[in-house]
């Protein structure tokens, strides 16, 4: 067997789209189109059913492959609005798996508005769809509410008022159309350690039986690896150990936020994560953010990198402010040998930010 030693970014290939937002979780699901979350935006113009607003978090469907996508507005998806809702009943948009007929969907909640001071996140709230996205229901099934910050409690949140804040930023693996590629019977779930320098860093890791994803009981905390490359658990997320410390954090809230998918035909497990560009200044989104990409036998690792950009510039471009790459699971090639990843791009060009939507670019994996 081959062994992968790369990854190299096929310049030719990136794609703009005319879509606007950020952030861009996938999931794919059995009707054989993804799911994809939009943050801070107003979509896509031409979408089905858009309705203009822009949104804190909306969930679109996306049809088809580069080049040739369309989203598409899910009517059911109650409206997190941007102009019309108050900061304190805001969340934003993190991990989406799609199994069966269900739709799971964690959204991260914020304290204070982003131009506080301290701005974090503190929770993770778990909304889903029973139906393929018609309707939503809150984690305990009763009818989709967005809680303000005095409402919220760990009554009505899945993760809140954790030790560090702990799983406020929430990502999940993608194992293959359906979830098909699982066979443990568990779904896994990933987030920072903690808020703030040397915690960001670090990640944490759950895993939960896939038939239990609404029941917190159920939920068990990575603590450490063993000698013979299994994992050990803990029902208390006090026990919680580190699976992976990403090196040299720059920390503004948002990043080491990981992409997460396993790539069947190669039988690899492949993470993507970013972090914030470095001005003279310090931490900067107006320098080229960080991308690194790891590889694993397990969804817990051990992780091994296998590359590493300190300046992201997609299409050679040197203005560019690339963030939150996310893989596409779907969108890897037969033979495991390339993929896609999606990404915003934050660049200012006359006073606008052209680029602020779904971007995305093939990957190709390199061997020896």
């Amino acid at each position: 067997m081959q062994t992968i030693v790369g990854m190299r970014r096929l310049e030719e290939t990136l794609q703009r789209s005319a879509g606007n937002g950020d952030n861009w979780h996938m999931t794919w699901a059995r009707d054989g189109k993804q799911y994809v979350v939009l943050g801070d935006g107003k979509g896509w113009p031409d979408a089905e059913g858009r309705t203009g607003p822009t949104f804190h978090t909306r969930l679109y469907g996306l049809h088809g492959d580069p080049p040739a996508l369309t989203f598409a507005h899910l009517h059911g998806y109650p409206d997190l609005i941007g102009e019309e809702s108050p900061p304190q009943n805001r969340f934003y948009g993190a991990g989406v798996l799609a199994i069966d007929d269900g739709i799971y969907h964690f959204l991260g909640a914020p304290n204070p508005p982003s131009d506080q001071p301290a701005p974090r996140y503190v929770g993770s709230k778990l909304v889903f769809s029973p139906d393929q996205g018609h309707s939503w229901n809150n984690q305990d099934g009763s009818a989709l509410c967005w809680e303000n910050w005095a409402d919220r409690n760990r009554g009505n949140m899945m993760f809140f008022d954790e030790p560090d804040e702990a799983f406020s930023l929430i990502t999940l693996l993608q194992m293959g159309k359906n979830y098909e590629h699982n066979s443990d019977g568990y779904v896994y779930g990933y987030a920072p350690f903690g808020n703030g320098e040397g915690a960001a860093n670090q990640l944490a890791m759950f895993r939960v039986a896939k038939d239990r994803i609404l029941d917190r009981s159920a939920y068990e905390f990575f603590v450490a690896h063993n000698r013979d490359g299994s994992a050990r658990w803990s029902k208390h997320i006090e026990d919680r150990g580190v699976v992976h410390a990403f090196s040299g954090c720059y920390w503004p809230w948002t990043c080491w936020h990981p992409s997460v998918v396993y790539n069947a035909p190669l039988g690899v497990y492949m993470m993507a994560n970013w972090g914030m560009g470095c001005s003279a200044d310090g931490p900067a989104m107006d320098a080229p953010s960080y991308l690194g990409f790891w590889l694993a036998e397990t969804p817990w690792g051990p992780w091994r990198q296998v590359y590493e950009e300190t300046e992201w510039t997609p299409g050679g471009d040197l203005q560019a402010r690339a963030y939150q790459p996310q893989i596409s699971p779907r969108w890897i090639a037969r033979d495991g040998r390339s993929f896609w990843l999606a990404f915003s791009d934050f660049q200012r060009v006359d006073g606008e930010y052209p680029y602020y939507g779904f971007n995305c670019q093939q990957v190709e994996i390199l061997t020896a």
